[in-house]
């Protein structure tokens, strides 16, 4: 069990996908409690507009898609701000259509981004990782619980449905290195994705208004509530979860 002393300790975190939503959100809950944090993502502008009023922030536009991204993140990390004592495998792209109607870019983009990225960064990241007996922590979703579907949904779910059984699979395997492996799993959160996966803001809006009167809790996540849950299961404190997937959803998923 961690103590008082633990958790002031200032620490090194990685985000990906950390220039919009939850990734923005999780990056500046690490920067707020004092720690150092490299944003990643492909766009300079979102990034800086994630560290701003943040100067624990270190905006770093990589991609973890690209064979030389985890090389690149990893060694900014060591260089740029000392270490690496946790990872956040965020990043992720969506493209909602039926069976008929995928594409082969659309399938790669996401299975690239959603599952090959958080491998081979994670592989990349290890030996830092076990150095700082170090936490990962893998953003999955609560709609590829196992438990509902959504129709368009497919790939992106499987993506995340697989980065569950990475998250179990890496818990068991690095016990004994140090390394700990937990993951999150949103619920229903305005973060724009669906207008960043071609809806409209009108049409957004009202799936989120449909949704959110399903939602036992009442109502939508923000970014800010899955952002602070990364934190927290990061926390020294929070040692012995492993390999556990916490839901976090206003109770959709038990409905």
């Amino acid at each position: 069990m961690g103590t008082s002393s633990d958790r002031a300790h200032t620490r090194v975190v990685v985000v990906t996908g950390g220039g919009t939503g939850i990734g923005r959100a999780a990056a500046r809950a690490f920067a707020e409690r004092g720690d150092r944090v490299l944003a990643v993502g492909r766009s300079e502008r979102t990034l800086r507009e994630a560290a701003d009023g943040h100067p624990r922030i270190l905006p770093f536009v990589a991609d973890v898609c690209e064979p030389s991204g985890p090389e690149a993140i990893v060694s900014a990390a060591l260089e740029h701000l000392g270490g690496l004592d946790v990872l956040v495998n965020n990043a992720a792209t969506a493209s909602f259509a039926d069976l008929s109607g995928l594409d082969h870019e659309s399938v790669r983009a996401q299975v690239e981004t959603n599952l090959v990225g958080p491998i081979l960064l994670t592989q990349r990241a290890l030996e830092a990782l076990e150095v700082s007996r170090g936490v990962v922590v893998n953003v999955g979703s609560a709609g590829a619980l196992g438990l509902r579907s959504l129709a368009g949904n497919a790939v992106y779910g499987a993506t995340k449905a697989a980065l569950d059984h990475l998250t179990r699979t890496w818990a068991v395997e690095l016990a004994d290195k140090g390394v700990r492996v937990v993951g999150i799993a949103p619920g229903l959160i305005n973060t724009g994705v669906g207008v960043r996966a071609g809806m409209t803001q009108e049409d957004y809006d009202g799936f989120l208004a449909g949704m959110a009167r399903r939602i036992p809790s009442g109502r939508v996540g923000e970014p800010e509530e899955i952002g602070n849950w990364i934190v927290r299961i990061s926390e020294p404190e929070a040692f012995y979860v492993n390999g556990t997937v916490v839901t976090v959803d206003g109770g959709l998923s038990v409905t």
